[in-house]
């Protein structure tokens, strides 16, 4: 398990213990600073719509995809298992790029 705490956000990647960690706490922060890029205004306001971060499951996603081809090209043989939270879309990554 991966936690970064930054900019009074908390984010949390849940990792099978078999699973490749290539500079992982670094995409986590990498993801975790995109975030408060795109949505510091919204995540300010104690009124905000869940809703509108939903643009970011994409941003996130092609995040997954470019650390999987890392990983990949640093070992061809790693085995995927479940990643808790990120399970659909490693699945969904993997189907599309076979």
């Amino acid at each position: 398990m991966i936690i970064v705490y930054k900019y009074g956000l908390i984010f949390v990647a849940i990792l099978d213990k078999e699973f490749v960690k290539h500079e992982i706490r670094e995409e986590a922060e990498k993801s975790l600073d995109m975030f408060y890029t795109l949505y510091r205004t919204e995540i300010k306001d104690a009124s905000f719509e869940i809703g509108q971060f939903e643009p970011f499951k994409n941003i996130l996603s092609k995040q997954i995809e470019e650390y999987f081809n890392k990983v990949k090209d640093s070992n061809e043989n790693a085995e995927i298992g479940d990643f808790g939270f990120f399970t659909e879309a490693i699945k969904k990554l993997r189907t599309n790029s076979n």
